[in-house]
Parts: structure tokens; C-alpha cells; sequence
């Protein structure tokens, strides 16, 4: 029987969607406040969640304390209180979009953890506003 588990984190961080090779008016028709060229903030919410058959010796489908544990230095030491487009090696060509952030996110994580475990990410940018990803076949 296949379980899902959950954790929830949250991480601080400021980007500026734009293309370098678009002009300004192209910038500011599609990505508009967010193209503020002196940044702009979110408070993301995370969720990392794990689907896998339950281990009959633990009772668990991931220990819950290693996923928390794996999430804060993979992901909240790496974002928490940056500049996306400044300081994060995966976004100094790839614009930090929710949608992009969630797969640079669902690729740290995913080297850690139980090849035989589906790995889903959700992250919100607003509470209104948040993209899935679960993988390359999604």
C-alpha cells in the first residue's frame, strides 16, 4: 500500500523576472510589478511530500525528522533571505519563476531520496498563486 507523507517549510526570497534579451517594454508587458529592476519579495511556502510504501520494520514511508532535515539544507539555507537572480547559482540564467523555482527544488531534493519514492514539490508564491511539480513525466 502506497502512503504519501508531507512536510511543510517556508523560505524569504526577493527575484526579478525579466529576459535580458527583451527590451523593457517587452519585460514590463508580460511580467509587470514583477519585473521591478530593484527586486521584489515573497514569503514561499513549501510543500515536499513522498509516496512509497510503508517500511514494515519503521512504520514509516520517510522518516519525517531526515526529510525536515534534508529540506533545510538543501533548500531553506540555499533560498531563505537571498536574491534569487543574484545568488542562487540555478537562477543566474534561468528566470525564477514559481514555476522554475519548483523544479530547481524538486531536482536538489530528488538525488536524496529513495530512487523507488515519488517526490512531489508544491510551491506557493502567494497564498493564492502556486504551482506541482512531481518529475520530468508530469
Amino acid at each position: 500500500m502506497k502512503v504519501k507523507v508531507s512536510r511543510k517549510a517556508h523560505f524569504n526570497a526577493a527575484h526579478r523576472l525579466f529576459r535580458e534579451d527583451w527590451t523593457d517594454e517587452q519585460n514590463q508587458d508580460v511580467f509587470g510589478k514583477c519585473n521591478n529592476p530593484h527586486f521584489h519579495g515573497h514569503n514561499y511556502e513549501l510543500v515536499v511530500s513522498v509516496t512509497g510504501e510503508i517500511d514494515p520494520v519503521t512504520g514509516f514511508v520517510m522518516d519525517m525528522k531526515v526529510l525536515k532535515d534534508l529540506i533545510k539544507v538543501e533548500i531553506e539555507d540555499a533560498f531563505d533571505h537571498k536574491n534569487l537572480n543574484l545568488e542562487v547559482p540555478e537562477f543566474s540564467t534561468l528566470n525564477p519563476t514559481a514555476e522554475n523555482i519548483a523544479v530547481v527544488i524538486w531536482h536538489k531534493l530528488r538525488p536524496h531520496i529513495d530512487a523507488t519514492k515519488q517526490l512531489e514539490v508544491v510551491l506557493y508564491e502567494t497564498p493564492r498563486n502556486f504551482v506541482t511539480f512531481s518529475g520530468s513525466g508530469q
